[in-house]
C-alpha cells in the first residue's frame, strides 16, 4: 500500500520524544496480518514504540509510549506517552497531544487489544480484522481527550471522524548517539564572522553584469511549491540590507498560492537608498493541479510578461494581456532560475508538482538559462544547524537532503543551496545574512554565466556573417 514512516516523520517524532533516535520496524498490519496476536508477538517486551495508523484520506496519526506492551492487562501509567497528528488529509500538519497526567490510564495493555492508548481515547481494535482489499475497517473506539491534552483537535482533525486504515506500523525506538558534525565541512566557506558579512554585503553592493552587453542589471525568477519560501526569499535579502526585517512581498502558509500578481522587487542599499543591481520576480507557486505551464514559462524566461500582471490560474498567460512585451531585449529576459523547495518536506513533495518542475526545466534547457534550488527550512531538518547554522556545510542531514534533491530534480549538487529564510524573528541574525549572501552570490555568478554564453554565441555568430560576407565579396 505504498505508507512507511518518512525521515521528516522521523525527525518530528525525535523532537516530540527529545533525543537521536533509531526507528525499527516491529509490526507491520499488511505485512503480518491485522490481529492482536500478531502485534503482541512482533511487540511485546521490546520498550518504547510508536503506533502510527494510515488511513484512506491520507491522515496520519498515532501513539508513543515509553513502556513495553506486555499483554499484562490492564491499564498502565506512562509521563511520556502522546498521542499525534503528522497529515491531515496529506497535509504535513504535525501536532503532539501529551498525557495529562490526570490518572494512570496512559496505555491499556490487553493480549486481545491492539495498540490502546488512554482511557480508549484510542483503541484500535480487538481481535482480528480482514482486508476490504485497500483498507481495514476497525472496530476500535475514539474517546479522545480522557487521558491526553487534545489541544484543539478533534477525532475529525485528526482521524477524519473513522478507523478506515490503509495500514498500521508498530516501530521500536532506540537511543542513538548524538549525530556530530562532520569533522570537515563538504563545502569549503571563510570563517563566519563580521568580517565575512560585512565582505560579503560590499561585493553584493558593488555587483554589476557583463558591461559589454550593457544590461542595467541581473534578473532571477522564483519559482517553487507553496509555502516552500519563494516570498520569504526576497524578504530575508531584503532585511539585510535594509537594516531591520522586513515584510515587503506578501508571504504565508495558506493551502494555496499567497502570491497572485507577477511582481519584479528590487533591494536597494538602506544608506544611499540605491537599488542593487538585480531584481527578482516572484511568481505563483506551483500545485499538484496549477501553477505555471511550459507556455507561460517560456513568456516569462524571454521578458514577454510585464511587471505586476495580475496572475489567475483559469486564464493563461497570452500575447492578448495588457502591456505584453512584443520584443523584449536582453535586459528584460530571466537570467537565471531559482527554484524554491522546503527541504523539510521534500520525500512527500506530490509527484505531480515534480512532474511540472520537469516539464518547466525542459524549456528552459532549451534557452540556455541556468538553474539552481533553494532548499529552504533547513532548520526544520537538522538539529545541529537549527541550534548553530554556521554548522550547515558539516551536516550530514543537509548533504542527504541536497543528494536526494539533487536525483529528484536533476541538477548537480552544487547548483542546490541550503538557506534559512526569517520567518518567526524579530531580529536580525548574522549566520542567517552570511548564508544568505553566499547562496546570493553563487545566483548571481550564475547569471554571469548565462550572459557569457550569450556574448559567446552573439560574437561566434558575428564571426560567422562575416565569413559568409567575405565569401560573397
Amino acid at each position: 500500500m505504498g505508507v512507511e514512516l518518512k525521515k521528516i516523520d522521523q525527525l518530528q517524532m525525535n523532537k516530540w520524544i527529545d533525543g537521536n533516535k533509531k526507528y525499527t520496524l516491529l509490526y507491520k498490519a499488511t505485512r503480518d496480518g491485522c490481529s492482536a496476536g500478531a502485534f503482541h508477538n512482533k511487540c511485546n517486551n521490546k520498550g518504547p514504540t510508536v503506533t502510527i495508523l494510515y488511513n484512506i484520506n491520507n491522515s496520519v496519526f498515532g501513539g508513543y509510549t515509553s513502556v513495553s506492551w506486555r499483554s499484562a492487562g490492564g491499564y498502565h501509567a506512562d509521563a511520556y506517552a502522546f498521542l499525534f497528528r503528522l497529515y491531515q488529509n496529506g497535509r504535513w500538519i504535525p501536532i503532539k497531544m501529551p498525557f495529562s497526567g490526570s490518572n494512570n490510564s496512559s496505555i491499556y495493555d490487553d493480549a486481545s487489544f491492539g495498540p490502546t492508548f488512554g482511557a480508549f481515547d484510542l483503541k484500535t481494535f480487538t481481535g482480528s480484522i480482514n482486508s476490504s482489499g485497500t483498507y481495514y475497517h476497525l472496530n476500535g473506539t475514539t474517546n479522545f481527550g480522557q487521558s491526553y491534552t487534545m489541544n484543539g483537535e478533534t477525532y475529525k482533525s485528526i482521524a477524519n471522524g473513522h478507523l478506515q486504515i490503509k495500514d498500521i506500523e508498530v516501530y521500536l525506538v532506540e537511543d542513538l548517539p548524538a549525530r556530530l558534525p562532520l569533522d570537515e565541512p563538504w563545502r569549503k566557506t571563510p570563517k563566519w564572522d563580521e568580517k565575512l558579512l560585512n565582505a560579503l554585503k560590499e561585493k553584493i553592493e558593488q555587483y554589476k553584469p557583463l558591461q559589454e552587453l550593457n544590461v542595467p542589471h541581473a534578473r532571477l525568477l522564483l519559482v517553487g511549491q507553496v509555502g516552500a519560501g519563494k516570498s520569504s526569499f526576497f524578504n530575508t535579502i531584503n532585511s539585510i540590507f535594509k537594516g531591520y526585517i522586513t515584510s515587503q512581498a506578501c508571504s504565508g502558509n495558506a493551502e494555496h498560492s499567497v502570491t497572485t500578481v507577477y511582481r519584479m522587487y528590487q533591494i536597494r542599499n538602506w544608506t544611499s537608498g540605491e537599488p542593487l543591481n538585480f531584481r527578482m520576480h516572484d511568481t505563483r507557486g506551483i500545485e499538484a493541479n496549477q501553477g505555471i505551464d511550459a507556455h507561460e514559462m517560456c513568456f516569462l524566461l524571454d521578458g514577454h510578461i510585464p511587471d505586476r500582471h495580475q496572475l489567475n490560474p483559469s486564464v493563461p498567460l497570452s500575447t492578448d494581456i495588457p502591456g505584453f512585451v512584443t520584443i523584449p531585449h536582453l535586459s528584460d529576459k530571466i537570467h537565471c532560475v531559482v527554484f524554491v523547495i522546503d527541504g523539510s518536506t521534500i520525500d512527500v513533495m506530490p509527484e505531480k508538482v515534480i512532474e511540472r518542475m520537469k516539464a518547466l526545466q525542459s524549456r528552459m534547457n532549451q534557452k540556455g538559462v541556468p538553474q539552481v534550488v533553494l532548499l529552504t527550512k533547513i532548520d526544520k531538518m537538522c538539529e545541529t544547524s537549527c541550534e548553530d547554522l554556521s554548522k550547515v556545510f558539516s551536516s550530514f542531514v543537509i548533504q542527504q537532503t541536497i543528494d536526494r534533491v539533487s536525483q529528484i530534480i536533476g541538477l548537480p549538487r552544487s547548483h542546490i543551496l541550503p538557506i534559512k529564510n526569517y520567518e518567526s524573528e524579530m531580529e536580525l541574525n548574522d549566520n542567517v545574512n552570511i548564508l544568505t549572501l553566499i547562496t546570493l552570490q553563487h545566483i548571481l555568478h550564475f547569471c554571469d554565466d548565462y550572459m557569457d554564453n550569450y556574448l559567446d554565441q552573439n560574437e561566434e555568430g558575428k564571426m560567422k556573417k562575416l565569413s559568409i560576407r567575405e565569401k560573397n565579396i
